[in-house]
């Protein structure tokens, strides 16, 4: 099923799309739901992340070919032998349709299209073979990323986490069939960035079980599995769109925050 969370007449509820129509449900997916009697048109509402994610987090160097790019940039990657983690704020989770705002720390801000699960019950080291029954579905994710600030510092918190640096959703659909997963990232509807689940080095029944190795997995959970190559800057005026075919599409805009000088983003151009 294709669910969503959204906003109608100032009340939150969960629905599933049906025929290009939203069938609403009472409780919440991740415990106890039912169908009730309302469909609304999906245009009718508006549409929210799909959950309130205590944690996020990233799984970075899944992609060999984003590796070898990330190395052309001057930041020292090589393909890791267990996967690589790291979290981002969740205040940094915006929905479809909400504006990526530039902040003016950073003169370098990069899309990253990426496949998402969302955790459905509480993981802590649960093995590979059972991990399938604690994701509840797929989403599409943009890692938003400052890569300058990235390679100066030690660590990814700033450069992956400030506000509106996760777009998610708009959907997610819980019976999805990752291994056959395309990601695709258009950039002003041209296409940029364009991998496939089969090329992942590490595949989401594995990092789920990897991470609750590391710490307790909660419902809600949002894990971002890793972007593909062709990963470049976003400029004031963008729109980009993360669309993984049997998901749907995630587009936003993007714009420099108040008070910050717009010529700061024309500064070094495009690759």
């Amino acid at each position: 099923m294709r669910w969503l969370r959204f906003r109608l007449k100032n009340e939150t509820r969960f629905g599933v799309i049906m025929n290009d129509r939203v069938q609403t449900v009472t409780g919440h997916p991740l415990t106890h739901y039912d169908f009730d009697t309302t469909s609304v048109n999906l245009n009718d509402v508006t549409i929210l992340p799909p959950f309130d994610s205590g944690k996020i987090v990233g799984v970075g160097l899944n992609f060999k070919d984003h590796i070898l790019e990330l190395e052309r940039k001057g930041i020292p990657s090589t393909p890791p032998s267990e996967p690589v983690i790291f979290f981002k704020a969740p205040g940094s989770v915006i929905a479809a349709g909400e504006p990526i705002v530039l902040p003016p720390e950073s003169s370098r801000v990069e899309y990253e299209a990426e496949l998402g699960f969302y955790v459905k019950k509480t993981a802590r080291r649960v093995p590979r073979e059972e991990a399938d029954d604690y994701i509840f579905g797929y989403t599409c994710v943009n890692d938003v990323t400052a890569r300058d600030l990235q390679r100066s510092d030690v660590q990814w918190t700033r450069a992956k986490s400030f506000d509106t640096f996760c777009p998610a959703g708009p959907f997610v659909e819980s019976g999805f069939d990752w291994p056959a997963a395309e990601i695709i990232g258009m950039l002003n509807d041209a296409v940029v960035q364009r991998g496939r689940a089969s090329d992942m080095l590490f595949d989401p029944p594995s990092l789920l079980s990897f991470i609750s190795h590391c710490f307790t997995l909660n419902p809600g959970d949002l894990v971002a599995i890793g972007t593909p190559a062709g990963v470049g800057p976003l400029k004031s005026g963008d729109r980009f769109t993360v669309k993984i075919p049997g998901i749907g599409e995630l587009t936003n805009p993007v714009q420099v925050e108040n008070g910050a000088n717009p010529s700061t983003w024309q500064k070094k151009g495009r690759d």
